[in-house]
């Protein structure tokens, strides 16, 4: 999606802010926070052995429980609050509205999703945990970091030409 288009959705809808086209953009030590976060997100990772490859083609050989349960434990944890959300109009931390729109199924989803989930099984990361896999010493994830980047890549520059 070219620029000029992102920015005739956000005109078109003012509840719709993408991150980077805000004005505010934290500078400085305001970045910390995302460094401290985004540190004890790994950590969680890693113990929870969410990063581990054996683990990741245990859950595909629907050999163990272990994955499916910490990806059924977020979704539920994600619809709970999403509920939350809407029900007790719940603001952003600057006091502004969250605006949830309704998804439109597309069947790019399923070829996608089929893609994502071959790359998974073939790698053992996903995006998630690619950069707690680095930093865990297997730099081997560092041509699946480098090929999903790629990928991103790709598929910006082809996403008008691809299948709705």
């Amino acid at each position: 999606m070219s620029k000029v288009a992102v920015k005739n959705i956000v005109a078109e809808d003012p509840n719709c802010v993408a991150p980077n086209l805000r004005k505010d953009h934290d500078k400085g030590l305001e970045l910390l926070k995302y460094l401290v976060l985004g540190t004890l997100f790994g950590i969680v990772f890693v113990k929870a052995e969410i990063i581990s490859w054996f683990r990741i083609q245990e859950m595909f050989r629907l050999q163990s429980f272990h994955m499916y349960g910490v990806i059924g434990s977020a979704v539920v944890t994600g619809m709970i609050s999403v509920q939350l959300i809407k029900r007790l109009n719940i603001k952003t931390i600057h006091g502004e509205s969250i605006v949830i729109p309704d998804k439109v199924f597309k069947k790019g989803q399923v070829i996608g999703g089929f893609i994502f989930g071959l790359g998974w099984a073939i790698t053992g990361a996903c995006p998630g945990p690619l950069f707690a896999q680095i930093g865990s010493g297997y730099t081997v994830i560092l041509v699946t970091l480098i090929s999903a980047l790629a990928g991103t890549w790709v598929y910006g520059k082809f996403a008008d030409k691809l299948p709705n």
